[in-house]
Order: C-alpha cells, then structure tokens, then sequence
C-alpha cells in the first residue's frame, strides 16, 4: 500500500534466464534432442555453442557399440567415403587417422565412412541428422535361388560397390532374394526403410514385370508388403500372356542413386524401445512368374532410418 500511496514501484524480482543456467545443464537438455538440433543451437549463443560441443551432448547420440565400430574406423583398408545422403562417393581407401579427440569428433566421422564389419560382410554407419544407425548387408549374406556356382549367379568385382563383390543372375526361371538382420543391429525405438540396391546388365531379361513382390517382417510377423517392378518396360511386358501393364498402379519402381546403383523401397519398419534377443528383421524380394531372367547384379540391402 506504501509503493501505491508514494507512486514508487518495488523492484522486478529476479528471474533466471536460459543464458544464466550452468553449461552443464544446458548440455543436458541438448542431449535430449537430436544432432541437427544442437548444431542448430550452437548458433543460438556462446553458451549454447560450448555447451552443444561437450561430450555430454555427443555421448548421447553415438551408439553404444561406436568403440568398436571407431576402432574399425581407424583401418584405412576398412574406410569408404560417403556423400552427405549416405551413399559411396570414393572408393578409395582412406588413410589412417589419430583417434577423434572429441565425442563430436567420433560421431561426424562415423557419419562420413561406412565401417565394414563381419568379415566384410556388413557396412555401418551413422545418420548425420539423428545419429540412427545404418546397415548394408552385402549379396554374401543374402540366400540366393540356384546358387550352384557359375550356372546361376555370377561372383565378380564392382567398381561401384562398397563390398568385395556382387552377385549377378546368368540365368533361373525361379527367382526369390532373402535377407535376415538382428534387430540389436538396428537403433531402437527407430522407424526404417529397407531398400534392395542393384543394377543390371547388358542383354537383361525378365525384369520388367509387375509380378514382383517384396515383404518385410520382424519378429515372423508381417511389417508391409509391395508390389514392385525393377526394371520398368510396358513393351517387353506386353510380350508375356495376361501382362497387364496399364493397371501397374500402386507399384513400386526404382530411382538412380548418386553413386550409380539403383535401389528400390523394399518396406518399412520400427524397431522397439529394447533390443528383443534373438529377433530378427526378414526381408524378401520374388518373382512370382515362372519367365527365364538374367543380367541382375546385386550388391545387397540396405536399413535406412526415415
């Protein structure tokens, strides 16, 4: 009633702002985010570009298992560079480098290479903007129809591919692709998209029908299941009895990577909050028509977080 009577207003109480808070607790809450967000904040202000570049922060978006995949990192014949959209931009291999120095550090390069693991059998990787692992599993860890040497498939050398080799179909009339990865391989909690990268070669046949179907499933149980067409032509289509190419709606086609392969969306997928021990994500790829087939080359499947 005095401040009233006298027209003199009491003092604004203190308050705290974001700016006042300690480093450490600012790091916390950016942990909490995702990569893209705290470099974003790191624009924000001194405080919020200290606290955006602490282990703390970078701690929280590595996987796990980053120790073992950095120390295959540092092996220069296990390093392929890769573009910003995860795909190989150089196949060469990459020299040697000192241990990053920082978490931050670890996880941009885990964003740059793809780490071969099992034997060369797998590659690994980083999402740059959300740290979500990414997996390619080569044509040597796929079940494959006919395979009896060099009568079906065709082993050999890739100068675009990631792994030792790829696969390449000379000749079946059954055609039926498999693939299997643990979930734990996966980021929990994570929605992904499988995605079957191939080519092909001069003189291919019997790719370009729409009785072609993929399906993707965790755990035995049914994730989604498409129809799809790898190598689209209506006027080769038109050659087979009951072909119908103008009701080809709904189907899936291709798209030309930037490293050259082309992959088609096999289907989706979300991992759960906790790695399920012995759980697996099954992934296929059929032709259902009985046709004669050659001239497809495949370099394997790949998991990708959308």
């Amino acid at each position: 009633m005095g401040g009233e009577a006298t027209g003199v207003q009491p003092p604004p109480a203190e308050q705290t702002r974001v700016f006042d808070l300690p480093e450490a607790c600012v790091a916390h809450v950016l942990a909490l985010t995702s990569p893209r967000d705290a470099c974003r904040a790191a624009a924000v202000s001194p405080c919020f570009r200290d606290a955006a570049g602490s282990d703390t922060v970078w701690s929280r978006f590595l996987p796990p298992d980053y120790p073992a995949i950095l120390q295959l990192h540092q092996a220069p014949a296990k390093r392929l560079l890769l573009s910003r959209n995860g795909t190989k931009a150089s196949s060469v291999p990459v020299a040697s480098s000192s241990p990053p120095a920082t978490k931050k550090e670890a996880y941009l390069g885990l964003t740059d290479v793809a780490v071969l693991v099992d034997d060369g059998g797998m590659a690994v990787w980083l999402a740059r903007g959300s740290g979500a692992k990414c997996v390619a599993l080569s044509a040597r860890k796929l079940s494959l129809p006919w395979d009896d040497g060099e009568f079906s498939w065709r082993w050999m050398p890739h100068h675009l591919s990631r792994f030792a080799d790829v696969v390449q179909l000379v000749s079946c009339t059954c055609l039926d692709i498999y693939g299997w990865l643990p979930t734990a391989a996966l980021t929990p909690a994570t929605t992904y998209a499988a995605y079957l990268v191939f080519d092909t070669a001069d003189g291919h046949r019997g790719l370009s029908f729409p009785d072609q179907e993929t399906t993707v499933s965790v755990g035995g149980r049914a994730a989604s299941r498409h129809a799809v067409c790898l190598r689209p032509d209506d006027d080769e289509a038109r050659k087979f009895i009951g072909a119908d190419c103008a009701n080809n709606v709904g189907v899936r086609r291709p798209t030309l990577r930037h490293d050259g392969w082309w992959e088609v969306e096999m289907g989706q997928l979300r991992t759960g909050d906790e790695a399920v021990d012995g759980e697996e994500v099954a992934v296929s790829f059929e032709v259902l028509g009985w046709h004669p087939k050659r001239g497809l080359v495949v370099e394997g499947v790949e998991f990708r977080p959308l």
